[in-house]
């Protein structure tokens, strides 16, 4: 089969043609890929940055986010069959560690992430548990199902800072960031700010429904406004998405106390941080948001889609045919494209 791989220690990846196709187990399931997203963990191991370097093996298939259908399925699988469109989790568990066995399998101590512990979707043909697939409601289009992973983080994000009827900001509007402003107009924040360095994704920001989007490059003047804008006080809810050390800081300014901090972005290094000024006297509570809720989410994903009060087609920019992963990289790299799809 066709596949793109990490072929070396180092940039770039490399479509094969002649990788074997993966043989199914007796739990699980064989997918023909359609579509896969291109995501910023991708943009790390097309980089070989240091995190990719010492997490994932050369040699390995690459991707997580796709849709597909079931090609075949192993001998003790029970629920599906082939032929049955699906997308699936791209976390991998025992489940049967503590936080597998009380609802919390996305933090799971045993957890293995396709594309990255595993050969991945970037393929033809992938191979998941029978548990992990999800099947994709007819009214779904492939464009959104082939995201359902990093929409996933988004709506994570967003429900467990509890947004209904709150004045939320998101720092950082990147393709998760993004996602969060729609979702968070469709759970019924009352008002939503948005921060970043990127002036056209600050405009599609306040497209998707935000009231104010500040570039952060600006100094703290946003700040003040935020607040004043707040009762004087700050916003109740922070979604912090961007991992950027000023980011924090900002954030945890703008957030009123008692608020609720939800964050998601990852720092690329250590930050320096006022612990004591930002979160201890302020009093507020602070959310480590990682991956879905297995299955939570996706539950709430299919309702929100199927709602159609999610904005996602300004979101979603690209398609390509795998063959051209070069110019499908190039483009989300450079910005040009925000969410990129490859076509098997």
């Amino acid at each position: 089969m066709r596949a793109l791989i990490k072929h070396h220690a180092g940039p770039e990846l490399q479509l094969v043609t002649d990788r074997p196709r993966p043989e199914p187990g007796p739990r699980d399931v064989l997918i023909r890929v359609t579509h896969a997203g291109i995501c910023g963990t991708d943009r790390h191991i097309w980089e070989w940055d240091e995190w990719s370097a010492g997490r994932v093996p050369v040699g390995i298939v690459t991707g997580h986010e796709f849709v597909g259908v079931i090609e075949a399925i192993g001998s003790a699988v029970t629920k599906y069959e082939p032929g049955l469109r699906v997308s699936a989790e791209g976390h991998t568990t025992a489940g049967v560690d503590f936080n597998s066995r009380t609802g919390n399998a996305h933090i799971a101590s045993d957890t293995k992430i396709i594309g990255i512990d595993r050969d991945g979707c970037f393929a033809d043909y992938v191979c998941v548990p029978e548990d992990n697939v999800w099947p994709v409601h007819d009214e779904i289009p492939d464009k959104f199902a082939a995201i359902l992973d990093p929409l996933g983080n988004a709506v994570h994000t967003v429900m467990a800072a509890g947004v209904s009827a709150k004045s939320v900001l998101i720092s950082g509007v990147g393709i998760i960031g993004l996602m969060a402003v729609t979702v968070a107009r469709a759970a019924g924040a009352s008002r939503i700010f948005c921060t970043d360095i990127n002036p056209p994704r600050l405009a599609l920001a306040k497209k998707l429904g935000a009231i104010e989007a500040y570039d952060a490059r600006e100094g703290a003047g946003w700040i003040k406004d935020v607040r004043a804008q707040c009762r004087g006080e700050g916003v109740d809810v922070l979604l912090e998405m961007s991992g950027a050390d000023a980011a924090f800081s900002q954030g945890f300014k703008a957030l009123r106390n008692g608020g609720t901090a939800a964050l998601l972005g990852l720092p690329a290094k250590q930050v320096t941080f006022d612990f004591n000024e930002n979160i201890i006297f302020k009093g507020c509570k602070v959310l480590g948001i990682n991956g879905r809720k297995m299955f939570e989410t996706w539950y709430q994903m299919e309702e929100l889609l199927l709602s159609r009060r999610l904005d996602l087609d300004d979101i979603v920019t690209h398609e390509f045919p795998i063959e051209d992963y070069k110019t499908a990289f190039e483009t989300m790299i450079s910005g040009e494209g925000i969410k990129v799809l490859m076509r098997m």
